[in-house]
């Protein structure tokens, strides 16, 4: 089952980072927080491996409305999208909220995956 939402962008992969948290902003997504895996596993495990960036993004609004219908969403938030390099190519990735809501069978927090879904989507089609 495909979880993500990819795509391949250009080869400068700070101007691409750059694109991605403006993108995300239009769309009313704050970035919470990044991950540089590449740092953290080199000074974790002293291993060398190309560049990659989780940035954790939360669009308050669908936030609160999922929180207000279950507590324990929280345990699903933020939505991690991805910026990494593979090969000498740059990719994105978001994951697919709806993805992670079917399994619970809740129709008002599926159709707020719905739209988040839609705006992660909007997001990396317009990079």
């Amino acid at each position: 089952m495909k979880m993500g939402y990819t795509k391949q962008l250009g080869t400068d992969f700070d101007g691409e980072r750059k694109r991605i948290e403006e993108a995300l902003a239009k769309e009313y997504f704050g970035i919470i927080t990044s991950i540089d895996m590449q740092a953290t596993l080199k000074k974790k495990l002293n291993v060398d491996y190309e560049k990659y960036i989780i940035l954790e993004v939360c669009h308050p609004q669908f936030a609160y409305e999922v929180l207000q219908q279950d507590k324990e969403m929280g345990l699903f938030l933020p939505c991690n999208v991805l910026l990494y390099e593979e090969n000498k190519h740059i990719f994105v990735s978001s994951i697919l909220p709806t993805k992670i809501m079917e399994s619970f069978q809740n129709e008002a927090i599926m159709e707020i995956a719905k739209e988040v879904e839609k705006k992660l989507i909007r997001v990396i089609d317009s990079l």
